[in-house]
């Protein structure tokens, strides 16, 4: 305790050339903890993101590679059934080709998405039915020209009463039977979202698109966790009609969302790399400021060994001060990067509107990064410590 006393003591006597020295430290540690914090939050941004999709499902595309065969919608309906420890539930997803401008009246809505789906794609893509009812069996079964609508547009092009209303899609009308609940985070629900969106029965969409085998599906999985078993299912059974890997694509969301955390944390690595060279350099400063020191205070070294001092307390003595002097540098930067890290949070949804980052460095970070702080002083420190311990005390005695 007496040592550290000392240390602080010795720091305060220089106060700038102190701060001057701890400079590095504190950039070093203050972008560490930033970019952890932005890696983390990123990391949530985009979970969150693919758990408003849904984690739990997959994507199956199918080009077919000029095969006789072909898997209809009853033979994928069959995969489900002959695979529920795995599989959950499936819809068609068929996208009306983007020629087919939406209309009501003389607005036109060109950032709108339209999609054939079955009468179970809502549900299975986390939307809540707010107004009126959503596709049914017959719906498809009968190829009739009915929707249901996103809530954006609802409000947009119907001040929130569509129910009954029609709707163009190219020349082709609508009849609404059905809103969505709200789905997305921003208030403003912005166009071409996930509320800006109308769904019909995906025999019509077919239909429109003059197509006549559904080449895209959207399957749940009955437990994420056995993504590798459900994928391989749908696999196994495409191949048992084309015989050619080619023939399709099947990948899930969580697979998508481990590829993107991968992307992610390999970027914050490199980046936290790049910002590890500040603490380098505030650890050689540490190194060269307490060179200086030794020997401003040879003098005072040289009466503590007279005076019967051991050479490891004051290499004791000269650790800790460098280890202090780091230190204090660590803690301004941990609090510099929680500062910087609220501000940035805040400043997010102002420079990208509707976009929100919970910059979020964590305790991990914040503990790693006050222990490299400690650890680089008391390395740097070494070697002046070193050579203050060794030093004669009758030559330190006579040194001016």
């Amino acid at each position: 305790m007496d040592t550290f006393i000392l240390a602080l003591k010795n720091i305060w006597s220089n106060k700038m050339r102190t701060i001057l020295t701890m400079l590095g430290i504190i950039i070093g540690v203050t972008a560490v903890i930033v970019i952890v914090g932005l890696g983390n939050g990123m990391t949530q941004s985009v979970r969150d993101s693919f758990s408003a999709m849904g984690i739990n499902s997959m994507s199956v595309s199918i080009w077919g590679r000029g095969s006789s065969r072909n898997a209809s919608v009853d033979y994928m309906y069959q995969v489900v059934q002959d695979n529920p420890l795995y599989l959950q539930d499936i819809s068609p997803y068929v996208q009306v080709s983007g020629g087919q401008t939406v209309k009501e009246g003389r607005d036109t809505y060109r950032y709108t998405g339209v999609y054939g789906v079955n009468e179970d794609y809502t549900s299975m893509a986390n939307y809540t039915i707010a107004d009126g009812r959503g596709l049914q069996y017959m719906d498809i079964k009968e190829n009739r020209y009915v929707c249901v609508i996103g809530d954006y547009l609802s409000r947009e092009a119907f001040n929130g009463n569509a129910i009954g209303q029609d709707i163009k899609v190219g020349p082709y009308r609508f009849q609404i039977v059905g809103v969505l609940a709200a789905k997305g985070n921003d208030p403003e629900l912005q166009e071409g979202g996930e509320d800006d969106r109308i769904y019909v029965p995906y025999t019509v969409a077919m239909k429109i698109n003059q197509q006549s085998t559904v080449d895209t599906y959207t399957v749940i999985m009955a437990d994420e966790n056995y993504a590798n078993q459900a994928k391989a299912a749908v696999e196994q059974a495409l191949y048992a009609i084309y015989e050619d890997e080619d023939a399709y694509y099947v990948y899930s969301m969580s697979e998508l969302l481990a590829q993107m955390n991968q992307t992610i944390s390999m970027v914050v690595m490199v980046l936290t790399l790049i910002a590890g060279i500040s603490l380098l350099v505030g650890g050689i400063g540490i190194m060269n400021i307490m060179l200086v020191s030794v020997s401003e205070r040879t003098r005072e070294i040289g009466i503590r060994k007279a005076m019967g001092a051991r050479e490891r307390t004051i290499l004791f003595q000269f650790v800790v001060e460098a280890g202090t002097t780091s230190a204090l540098g660590g803690v301004i930067g941990i609090l510099l990067g929680y500062a910087l890290s609220a501000a940035a949070t805040a400043a997010v949804p102002l420079i990208m509107p509707g976009e929100s980052v919970a910059i979020t460095p964590g305790s991990s970070a914040v503990l790693v990064s006050f222990g490299i702080s400690v650890g680089i002083g008391v390395i740097f420190g070494y070697l002046p410590a070193r050579r203050a311990a060794r030093l004669n005390p009758i030559e330190a005695l006579r040194y001016e």
